[in-house]
């Protein structure tokens, strides 16, 4: 049997099956329904619609060829006139 190392890395598949108690699952539901009531979740949802609204418009940009991609040289050019 293999030892459990908590500073390890590791891995599962989709299909791995896990079991919690009631009362672990009761913890983990918990914690997410208090997290996602609190003031810094209402902030990372607008975050992350503002960065869809952000990228849609990149999108339209770029297709309507108004916003061009920077190439590596140009990237590094930038980067010494700064």
């Amino acid at each position: 049997m293999a030892e459990y190392n908590p500073n390890a890395r590791y891995t599962w598949t989709p299909e791995d099956k896990f079991e919690l108690s009631g009362q672990e699952f009761g913890l983990l539901l918990n914690t997410v329904r208090s997290y996602l009531a609190s003031e810094d979740a209402a902030r990372f949802q607008l975050m992350s619609q503002a960065n869809e609204a952000i990228e849609k418009i990149m999108k339209a940009g770029v297709e309507a060829d108004v916003i061009k991609e920077v190439t590596p040289t140009e990237a590094l050019e930038a980067e010494v006139m700064e």
